[in-house]
């Protein structure tokens, strides 16, 4: 359903569209992204665990007791590591709680050099209302499409970053 909605509001939109995701979601974003890659414009993720083994997380039992299923296989695992290859923004904190922040971390690819890492100080369930996040997304949707540059923190935001 999730491919669906994506292709159905692309068609809506006439243009590619962002793809925003917190956690679970963020996964679930780069995915759809590397299914649709001519209709992503890019990919923000707050929190995501990809980088490495579900069990980098503090939640993989709750979500094999809730959903009755086990956390992703090891091929399945390398295949989700992949970054999408449009530009791609992982917002993560070291503070996060549930999911370690290694696992936030995209490592460049050869398919893709927009990529970047950006570290917030929030928990996993406050980064999604957090300002610095909230910054680093607004900055990334202001950008121009086909005009992507790296985030960079501005001078008068630098106190939202604990800098």
């Amino acid at each position: 359903r999730l491919e669906e909605q994506l292709v159905a509001v692309h068609s809506d939109a006439k243009s590619k569209l962002s793809l925003i995701g917190w956690s679970l979601g963020g996964v679930y974003a780069r995915e759809m992204a590397k299914l649709h890659p001519q209709k992503v414009r890019q990919v923000l993720t707050l929190g995501t665990p990809f980088a490495q083994g579900p069990k980098a997380t503090n939640a993989w039992r709750v979500y094999e007791m809730l959903s009755g299923s086990t956390v992703p296989d090891e091929v399945m695992q390398m295949e989700i590591a992949v970054a999408p290859s449009v530009p791609f923004t992982s917002v993560y904190s070291k503070s996060d709680g549930i999911v370690a922040w290694q696992a936030s971390i995209q490592a460049a690819q050869k398919h893709n050099s927009k990529i970047e890492n950006v570290e917030v100080f929030a928990s996993h369930l406050g980064i999604g209302v957090n300002p610095a996040a909230w910054y680093v997304i607004a900055d990334r949707l202001a950008q121009r499409a086909n005009e992507w540059t790296p985030f960079a923190i501005p001078d008068r935001a630098k106190i939202l970053f604990g800098r």
